[in-house]
């Protein structure tokens, strides 16, 4: 049946290819058709109701928006949690009752996963050559296994260096260009006293951490053998995981949770220089801190190569057509209109908690237009974003486990902040917490497990 496939195929598919592969043959101007199941109904006047569920800052003023301007399919919006405790198990348990929403929120990473227990369908077929040609070829590579596409990417967000402007003015700093630098500057920043630190480690950061691992040239997961190769301690991330360490080491950061409470204090009492987040965080902070107001600007990610530039995203949804949908075609139409029209970014942006890089890239100059560029001193902060997009490395691929590779992570990034273990053994664990799981799913595995450096290492 058109949309549904069993999580063989699924796991066939994904084996196939690397992601980034099969956006060459991708293109198709059908649709699936109609399935069973719940979640949308038909109104008076020929109206279809769908149901769309997200997390995501600016979504209800995104729908109103299309609701306002579309008679023939209206939207019933539910703001979900995020997170994998929240939005992400609702989602789950709805799909296994068989009431999932017709359009779903789905981050890069956690993807796979849906894909493969069968929560999305396929919508290869669905995704005119259009709309195709509007995205970036690297958001596009992110949302299709082997040959078949199982979302529409909305943003991708380049990881940049959010700094405060007004205390690097004050005590004489300047942005740093290079990661030597960043750890220099992180030395000055610790001597100006008053517990302030360049930055935090987060402690619950595994997206950060492939952010930076993707930047130096990492490859956790690689299909290009026909089998999974994981591979979380390359010696990449060896190298991330040894820089951040020393800087934990010379308690020249904070080590917390990015989401903790205490975060928010440490930002809010100019206590952290620096933020390394992707685009859409230059929005969440104008929400949460109104009181900071011209005081932070937004400069490109420092480089371990100056002459060969290269960014990891940190960041980033897709909408995808669950497998319970009775009208995948009005969600894909909604799908299309939010992550293609003007009018959707404009409402989005209208929220003033968003500043999303749009996978489309066409919408650039509206999302500069829209942005209130008040709160960065002026700063026209779309036309970095685009600058820095063109960066990230291609050929990344997301696991088809990441929740737990992240649950597993972040508890031993947690026990490596307080002095048990260290970050590379935090990686280490992660690689072997997640195989079985992957075994356990059917995959052909070959796990790295880089013997000689464990070996010279003694961890």
């Amino acid at each position: 049946m058109p949309g549904r496939h069993s999580r063989r195929s699924v796991l066939a598919a994904i084996t196939a290819l690397p992601l980034t592969g099969a956006l060459g043959a991708c293109s198709g101007n059908g649709s699936a058709s109609t399935r069973s199941g719940s979640s949308s109904k038909s109104g008076t006047k020929g109206t279809t109701t769908i149901t769309f569920w997200s997390a995501l800052r600016g979504s209800q003023q995104v729908v109103d928006e299309f609701n306002k301007t579309h008679d023939h399919i209206q939207v019933d919006f539910e703001q979900v949690p995020s997170g994998t405790q929240g939005g992400y198990l609702k989602l789950s348990n709805a799909a296994r009752a068989g009431n999932a929403p017709d359009v779903a929120t789905i981050e890069y990473p956690q993807l796979p996963g849906f894909a493969i227990d069968g929560v999305v369908r396929d919508i290869t077929s669905m995704i005119g050559d259009d709309l195709r040609a509007k995205l970036l070829p690297q958001s596009l590579g992110q949302t299709t296994f082997g040959r078949r596409t199982y979302s529409v990417p909305l943003d991708v967000e380049p990881m940049v260096l959010h700094y405060r402007k007004d205390l690097f003015d004050r005590f004489g700093f300047e942005v740093p260009t290079t990661w030597d630098e960043y750890a220099e500057l992180a030395r000055a920043v610790r001597r100006t006293g008053g517990g302030r630190r360049i930055a935090i480690f987060p402690t619950d950061g595994m997206s950060q951490m492939a952010a930076w691992c993707w930047q130096a040239g990492a490859q956790w997961f690689d299909l290009s053998r026909g089998a999974w190769n994981v591979s979380l301690a390359d010696a990449p991330s060896r190298k991330v995981a040894a820089y951040w360490q020393r800087l934990i080491d010379e308690d020249l950061v904070y080590c917390n949770s990015s989401t903790a409470r205490v975060y928010d204090a440490q930002v809010a009492g100019g206590l952290v220089l620096t933020r390394l987040s992707g685009a859409w965080d230059a929005g969440a902070q104008m929400k949460a801190h109104p009181e900071q107001k011209g005081a932070w600007r937004i400069a490109p990610l420092p480089q371990w190569t100056p002459g060969k530039p290269a960014l990891g995203t940190h960041g980033g949804s897709t909408f995808a057509v669950t497998k319970d949908s009775k009208h995948p075609e009005a969600a894909m139409e909604f799908i299309a209109w939010q992550v293609a029209h003007p009018d959707a970014l404009r409402a989005r942006l209208s929220s003033g908690a968003s500043s999303q890089y749009p996978a489309a890239t066409g919408l650039v100059p509206v999302g500069r237009a829209a942005f209130d560029r008040a709160y960065y001193g002026g700063q026209d902060i779309y036309r970095l974003f685009e600058e820095e997009a063109r960066k990230i490395r291609d050929g990344w691929v997301w696991g088809p486990r990441m929740t737990a590779t992240g649950f597993v992570m972040q508890d031993a990034f947690a026990r490596a902040g307080a002095g048990s273990g260290t970050l590379l053994s935090a990686l280490r664990t992660a690689q072997d917490g997640t195989m079985p799981d992957l075994k356990a799913l059917g995959l052909s595995t070959t796990p790295a497990l880089d013997v000689n450096a464990r070996t010279l290492t003694g961890r």
